[in-house]
């Protein structure tokens, strides 16, 4: 039994943020149920990097599972009463529409706090619910170069490079998720629901705690450096350097160590605390130079050797086979009913006693509405009526999962 068992959710929401933390939740045991239209979310349509998949794309998969879907008309006045009939089992309500759109939907925190008083309701938007930019569209990269981030890495005169996948996104579906968590927590002391209220903007200015509190507290500006360098407020060297044959991470060495270790003595002398600011350019490029004298491995060795803190630069090919990421079970394995074996990303914890699980695959559009209609106590023919009548969606279920955690796929 999951953590979450017996909690209900219901999942309003589209595209990342909010889909991933309805995700940790049903990981976690939730039912959660994904209310959709009868098209299908949008993330259904959008297939990242073209892998579209049979019928459910690769991105749809990689957010959906663990949820059974309802494909309902919220825009029908009879979708509608379905939907509050829901609510009326339900534990947490989760949406990310833009600003006003619940409100006309019928599906707002006050119109539903009537239908079910302790309701854990969370709302996600981009900026917040209010304010000068709250119209503004809440996306991934506009977050990220609006959060001040971008400039702590880079070289002057060079534009700034965002992260190279969904940085805010995934920050704030995780500040979603500990919001649902803790005010479920507040609800079984106190009896109590409550709007839980998430946006992009924020969270990834929260992620910034210790950069931003050094720039408001201690007054230190961003500095790009000429040479490599991952992070304005740490001293050299810090970064990804190339070496003979590939790239390596390197980070908090000790410099009179590195002098020895990659016959550098221009590194000879240098007091990292003192210097590693103040030298930063000269250190990184001592440290470049002498790196691309060898391969990769040659250096990992080396320098691990020493207890110098550093690392291989990985594809995606080459964490799928990583030892300590098998070791882990980083990866689970399971079976889709139309898109075949699917390995994708595990749980990021675990649990002595509770632990994670893939007990359903991603839903195909309106899978289980037949089957969330008939718990409702709708009869055979009302079903019938509402299909019909384009209110629902409905597709028989034939998913069956069998997930193997631990297993990784490896490329041939």
């Amino acid at each position: 039994m999951g953590i979450l068992d017996g909690y209900r959710v219901l999942d309003l929401s589209v595209a990342m943020a909010g889909p991933l933390a309805a995700m940790r939740l049903g990981d976690l045991g939730a039912d959660v149920v994904k209310v959709e239209p009868t098209s299908g979310e949008w993330q259904r349509h959008t297939a990242a990097g073209g892998a579209t998949g049979t019928e459910v794309n690769a991105s749809f998969l990689s957010l959906n599972r663990n949820k059974r879907s309802l494909a309902v008309n919220l825009k029908s006045d009879d979708g509608r009463e379905l939907l509050y009939e829901l609510v009326r089992t339900a534990d947490v309500f989760l949406q990310n529409y833009r600003p006003g759109v619940a409100a006309r939907l019928g599906v707002d925190y006050e119109t539903l706090r009537a239908i079910k008083p302790d309701l854990v309701y969370v709302s996600v938007s981009g900026y917040g619910e209010t304010g000068p930019y709250a119209e503004w569209p809440g996306q991934d990269l506009l977050v990220q170069a609006m959060s001040g981030a971008l400039f702590s890495a880079g070289r002057p005169g060079e534009p700034p490079v965002a992260a190279p996948y969904f940085l805010a996104d995934a920050v704030t579906a995780y500040s979603a998720f500990e919001g649902v968590l803790a005010a479920l927590l507040h609800r079984e002391r106190t009896g109590e629901g409550q709007l839980v209220q998430v946006n992009m903007l924020d969270a990834v200015i929260a992620l910034q705690m210790q950069e931003l509190s050094v720039h408001t507290v201690g007054g230190i500006p961003q500095t790009r450096s000429e040479e490599v360098h991952a992070h304005s407020y740490i001293r050299a060297p810090y970064g990804i350097f190339t070496t003979r044959d590939g790239y390596l991470s390197l980070a908090f060495a000790d410099l009179s160590v590195l002098a020895e270790v990659l016959d550098a003595p221009e590194l000879a002398g240098l007091d990292a605390e003192r210097d590693g600011f103040v030298r930063r350019d000269e250190i990184a490029g001592a440290v470049s130079t002498a790196l691309r004298r060898e391969p990769t491995e040659y250096w990992l060795t080396k320098l691990r050797e020493r207890g110098v803190w550093c690392g291989p630069v990985y594809d995606y090919a080459a964490v799928q086979v990583d030892p300590q990421v098998r070791h882990n079970g980083s990866f689970v394995t399971y079976d889709h009913p139309t898109e075949g074996t699917v390995t994708t990303p595990g749980f990021p914890y675990t649990f002595g006693r509770t632990p994670p699980e893939v007990r359903r695959p991603a839903p195909l559009t309106g899978e289980h509405t037949d089957e969330l209609l008939t718990e409702l106590g709708l009869s055979d023919e009302r079903r019938g009526e509402l299909a019909s009548q384009g209110v629902v969606h409905a597709r028989p279920s034939d998913a069956v999962v069998h997930a193997r955690p631990g297993d990784a796929v490896v490329p041939s």
